[in-house]
């Protein structure tokens, strides 16, 4: 069974700062972000919240994704998630149900 990739954005708050990422285990490395375990701007500005993802089935377009959401500029970030997530959302909890159901179907 392949391994998902992800790329994601993090915010602090609605229109705050804003990270850009690429995950294998997207779970892990969120619960990372919001304990603090992550140095750096992340928890520097507290940027917790889980606002965009995209899922990929492989690394290289993800790793490209990711690349390509750091160059865009603020404001194309902002309108990229709030097109996909107007009330920018912590997505962190839906993301764990659907995992979580997931995993259940398959057992």
């Amino acid at each position: 069974m392949n391994q998902a990739h992800y790329t994601y954005m993090l915010a602090s708050r609605p229109r705050g700062a804003i990270y850009v990422g690429t995950a294998q285990n997207l779970l892990e490395v969120v619960e990372e972000h919001k304990a603090n375990l992550v140095e750096g701007l992340t928890s520097l500005y507290a940027i917790h919240l889980l606002v965009y993802f995209e899922r990929f089935d492989k690394a290289g377009p993800a790793l490209l994704r990711t690349r390509m959401l750091k160059q865009l500029h603020r404001h194309d970030k902002i309108a990229l998630i709030q097109r996909h997530n107007p009330d920018w959302r912590d997505l962190y909890e839906d993301l764990l149900h659907d995992m979580r159901h997931a995993e259940a179907a398959t057992v």
